[in-house]
């Protein structure tokens, strides 16, 4: 034998499948030579009744009222024009769209300088904290409208959005605390360290090498608060009596009536609701499972 055939280094799969035991062999090769309908199948079927639902509210949606044709054709917007124009659901986006973008910026900055503080540094109560911040999470929204609207009305916030944007955003803040200290303990403090030996404060450091980092996390972190506050319906429910203060939720409620429900206006109100927050996860769903992933994981 060669000094170079002795020498010769195996491909790491070729490694790692002479060290592999006969049953987890076994197992692979069995799953290798899985047929591919016994995949597809079963997620066409749970694809067909995951998107049924939503056939099924197009088709009211865009159908003339009294239709019973499965097909939307002839095909009207008139739904969309009465939701829009005589039921305000101009004013509900409007208002739908100020909450969740300013419960979003409010939520990343204040979990930002948390997740910062649990990430980097020691403290006596840091073990406390973190237990209460998760026991938070088992306190449903429910409980929290008495005090909040009694703290609210000594504060003359009732019928104003900013209660609602508060109240969402402390809501959304325990989670999102965790969640960016995870994505922070994933990036390594040497690097923060060497931009101080360069010169930079702690802030600058942060700035310049840990925030782009982040990117993938703080995009999770305010999509999920984007979207909650954007479909929540207690809050708004109970802090707004004004209809021109009203967002989206509550106005869906409203095309229910006691003895009739319209149909077609209910079917459009509900794909005006729905598309804003399928085009913004179309958008971020890279960015999205990627920060997720890195959140998940215990630095």
């Amino acid at each position: 034998m060669s000094v170079k055939e002795a020498t010769k280094v195996e491909p790491a799969p070729m490694r790692a499948a002479a060290f592999e035991s006969p049953g987890a062999r076994k197992r692979r090769r069995s799953w290798d030579e899985v047929p591919r309908w016994q995949i597809y199948l079963p997620l066409s079927i749970y694809l067909v009744f995951t998107l049924i639902p939503f056939y099924w509210i197009l088709l009211f949606s865009l159908r003339p009222a009294g239709s019973t044709s499965l097909v939307p054709w002839p095909m009207t917007f008139d739904h969309f024009e009465k939701v829009w124009t005589e039921r305000a659901f101009g004013t509900y986006f409007q208002n739908s769209v100020l909450v969740g973008v300013v419960t979003l910026l409010m939520t990343t900055l204040v979990a930002l300088a948390g997740g910062y503080a649990l990430a980097r540094f020691n403290f006596k109560v840091k073990r406390a904290f973190m237990l209460a911040l998760l026991c938070s999470q088992f306190v449903p929204g429910a409980l929290l409208l008495v005090p909040l609207f009694e703290i609210f009305a000594e504060l003359q916030m009732i019928n104003s959005l900013g209660s609602v944007i508060i109240a969402e955003t402390v809501f959304q803040l325990p989670l999102s605390m965790i969640l960016i200290s995870n994505f922070i303990k994933n990036v390594p403090y040497s690097l923060e360290e060497a931009a101080w030996v360069d010169g930079c404060n702690r802030f600058t450091a942060f700035r310049i090498i840990v925030l782009p980092l982040l990117r993938p996390g703080l995009i999770a972190v305010g999509s999920f608060a984007f979207v909650h506050s954007w479909n929540h319906f207690l809050f708004a429910l109970m802090f707004l009596n004004n209809q021109e203060k009203q967002t989206i939720p509550v106005g869906l409620n409203t095309l229910m009536g006691a003895d009739s429900v319209d149909l077609g206006a209910l079917a459009a109100g509900g794909i005006i609701a729905a598309v804003p927050v399928v085009i913004v996860f179309a958008f971020i769903q890279k960015w999205l499972i990627t920060g997720f992933s890195a959140g998940a994981v215990k630095g």
